[in-house]
C-alpha cells in the first residue's frame, strides 16, 4: 500500500536588493525553468512591499535558500514561512482613487495641465477618474482627469 504525500504550497519571502525586486523575479523563472528539481508555482512582486520577493514553492525552506543563492540581488530567504491567506491582499490592486476624497488637494502629473494645482470636486471610483477645478483658474472650468495622473499634496481632512 502506497500512501501519496500531500503537498501544500508555502509562500516565502526573499529580501532583495531595493530597487531589484522586477530582476531577481525574472532570474528566479529562469533558474527554475533550467533546473527542474527546484519548483516555483508563483513569484509576486507587491509594489507596497519594497525589497520583498513572494515565491510560492511547494519545496522546504533549503531548497528556496539553494535557489536565493544562485540569484543575483537575491539576499536571503526570510526565516519561516507564511500561508497564501496572508499574502492574498496584495494579489488584489487597489483603485487608484483611493484616499482621494472631495476637497482633497492635488497636482495633476500627466496631461497638459501638468504641474498645476487643483481641489478634487468629485471621485468616480467605478471608472477610476477625477473631476478636479484649477487653483490658479479665473473661472473654474472643471476638468476629469484619471485617478493615476495625479498626486495628492493636502488631504482635506488634515486641515
Amino acid at each position: 500500500m502506497m500512501i501519496m504525500a500531500e503537498y501544500t504550497n508555502r509562500v516565502y519571502a526573499i529580501k532583495t536588493t531595493a530597487k531589484q525586486e522586477r530582476t531577481v523575479a525574472d532570474n528566479i523563472e529562469k533558474v527554475v525553468s533550467e533546473q527542474k528539481d527546484i519548483r516555483v508555482v508563483a513569484v509576486i512582486v507587491p509594489e507596497e512591499l519594497k525589497g520583498y520577493v513572494l515565491v510560492e514553492s511547494p519545496d522546504s525552506i533549503a531548497r528556496i535558500e539553494q535557489l536565493v543563492e544562485q540569484i543575483p540581488h537575491a539576499r536571503a530567504v526570510v526565516r519561516g514561512e507564511t500561508t497564501l491567506a496572508e499574502v492574498e491582499h496584495f494579489l488584489v490592486p487597489k483603485p487608484v482613487v483611493s484616499g482621494i476624497v472631495e476637497g482633497t488637494i492635488v497636482e495633476l502629473v500627466a496631461g497638459p495641465f501638468k504641474g498645476e494645482k487643483a481641489v478634487v470636486k468629485r471621485v468616480d471610483p467605478g471608472k477610476e477618474e477625477i473631476t478636479v477645478e484649477l487653483y490658479e483658474s479665473m473661472v473654474p472650468i472643471p476638468i476629469t482627469v484619471r485617478g493615476d495622473s495625479v498626486r495628492v499634496i493636502d488631504r482635506s481632512e488634515d486641515r
